[in-house]
């Protein structure tokens, strides 16, 4: 399989087949994508929320601006970050290479404390928009594991945070949710399929020195 031409093949999907649902294996694949997403410093401050649930996502349409992907796609992805990042997570990212790689503690400590001290230099909201930097990480990936693996998908940023926030429990979890991916199947009768990509020339986005 060639990867540029299913990312020729992909496209943001408008209509999805909502007869059609992803297999447990394709959704265990994109658990594990999203789990592999490089993130700085690899501390992992976002977290991946996956809706089956019609009702669910029937009550989340008019809080996405009627996109009516949000439930006619066999799953919705809603990508979120941590409210905040505190001390103890870089604490409990170090343990965890120290019991992964075994790693002494006179070679993590100054690494550690050095990444404590980054963050606690940061604002709330410049934690948060650090970590909305690695949910766009997360979600480019996921898009392109989708195109690999023949899964439709439609990034999607309009929606109102707040109303899914609520709706979902995350304020509870100390979570915002920031990106939307629904994944499934395309229609069809989904006319945007056949349109021809429309991109700049390579000459016109690459640079070579």
């Amino acid at each position: 399989m060639s990867i540029i031409k299913q990312l020729k093949w992909r496209y943001a999907t408008k209509k999805f087949d909502a007869s059609k649902k992803l297999s447990s294996n394709q959704i265990n694949i994109l658990k594990e994508a999203f789990n592999l997403t490089a993130t700085s410093f690899g501390l992992q401050t976002i977290k991946l929320l996956i809706i089956e649930n019609k009702d669910i996502r029937s009550s989340l349409v008019k809080y996405s601006f009627n996109q009516k992907q949000v439930v006619d796609a066999s799953h919705l992805l809603a990508i979120c970050i941590q409210k905040d990042i505190l001390k103890e997570d870089v604490v409990t990212y170090y343990n965890n290479i120290k019991d992964i790689r075994n790693t002494s503690e006179t070679i993590l400590k100054p690494y550690r404390e050095s990444l404590i001290t980054t963050i606690e230099e940061m604002s709330v909201s410049e934690r948060q928009r650090w970590s909305t930097n690695q949910a766009y990480i997360a979600l480019g990936n996921l898009m392109a594991v989708c195109a690999v693996e023949g899964i439709d998908s439609c990034p999607m940023e309009g929606f109102l945070p707040d109303k899914f926030d609520e709706i979902l429990g995350l304020n509870t979890l100390g979570l915002s949710s920031v990106l939307l991916l629904p994944v499934g199947f395309r229609a069809k009768d989904d006319m945007f399929s056949d349109f021809k990509k429309v991109r700049k020339s390579l000459k016109d986005t690459i640079i070579e020195i």
